[in-house]
């Protein structure tokens, strides 16, 4: 008899390609079993193709076994089934941190892509559900971290010898010390494939704006590149975390841009807002912000 692997997988509502990434490669210590739990849809058809395409790749195949259920009551069936003990969530992030916080509270550990949340009335619940997590001994986690990607760590690594960097100077609001900036594209190649986005990836009351999400990942890198090894408590006034100025701005899609990247050939409802003359989209997917950690003056772009 095999002994059992110590983590098992249970993937939520997986409409991200985020969610499939995580099972790009196989994991001695990570059950084969894949339960998922779902609305039945092309979002689910979509993540079930993926893991085919790891499975039956030519090198490095894996080998995971996916184990559906079809549903609108999946939240309420894995926490009561509850199969695994790893929640993996990557997917429209309007209930996301409601995911997180359930999980949490049925003792689930979890990984989620980011953004956790997109909204200021969801942070309360965040702190509430990271606290309970602590208390339980219980990992939440994001999967997508830059932290790993070898340019990361090597400008981490050189920026701290001070032979070659120097020292980092305080910077101003008009000249931060430290800029980081990344180009994401709503048309892309993602595992090989044209990625297509489900249409809420363009609603920000259900995606978020760039300034929440891709941003994510830049904010973490300045605190993990500036202040290696230190945390940074918002709320202890010695760390002094200052948002300065902040703005964002629209990026446009035609009608055809739209169809093309989501298979969708009509805008639907919730984005009605958004649209300019029943045909130009307008999507909140750019910000850029100026802040100070520490009498450090940072900015970010997206």
């Amino acid at each position: 008899m095999k002994a059992e692997k110590p983590v098992r997988l249970m993937v939520l509502n997986p409409g991200h390609f985020h969610a499939g990434l995580v099972l790009k490669y196989a994991y001695d210590k990570v059950d084969p079993v894949v339960h998922i739990y779902a609305p039945d849809g092309r979002e689910l058809e979509r993540f079930l193709t993926l893991i085919d395409r790891f499975n039956t790749r030519p090198e490095h195949p894996t080998h995971w076994v996916p184990e559906v259920y079809r549903g609108d009551d999946y939240l309420e069936k894995m926490l009561q089934e509850k199969p695994g003990n790893v929640m993996v969530v990557a997917g429209n992030n309007r209930r996301k941190i409601e995911y997180i916080r359930r999980a949490i509270e049925a003792g689930i550990h979890v990984l989620a892509d980011k953004p956790m949340i997109i909204d200021p009335d969801s942070f309360i619940v965040l702190k509430d559900a990271l606290a309970l997590a602590e208390h339980q001994g219980l990992i939440v986690d994001d999967i997508m971290t830059e932290r790993h990607e070898i340019t990361s760590i090597l400008q981490r690594a050189l920026s701290q010898i001070p032979d070659l960097f120097g020292e980092l100077v305080a910077g101003s609001p008009e000249e931060p010390a430290i800029s980081k900036e990344s180009v994401h594209y709503f048309s892309k190649i993602a595992a090989g494939q044209p990625l297509v986005r489900p249409a809420w990836f363009f609603d920000v009351k259900q995606q978020g704006e760039g300034i929440v999400d891709v941003s994510t990942h830049l904010a973490d890198l300045i605190m993990w590149q500036v202040f290696p090894e230190e945390p940074i408590d918002y709320q202890n006034p010695n760390d002094g975390v200052e948002v300065i100025s902040a703005r964002r701005w629209d990026t446009p899609l035609t009608r055809s841009q739209f169809k093309k990247v989501t298979h969708e050939t009509t805008y639907p409802d919730y984005l009605a807002s958004s649209v300019e003359n029943d045909s130009i989209l307008s999507v909140a997917a750019n910000g850029a912000f100026v802040f100070k950690v520490r009498g450090v003056h940072c900015k970010i772009s997206v």
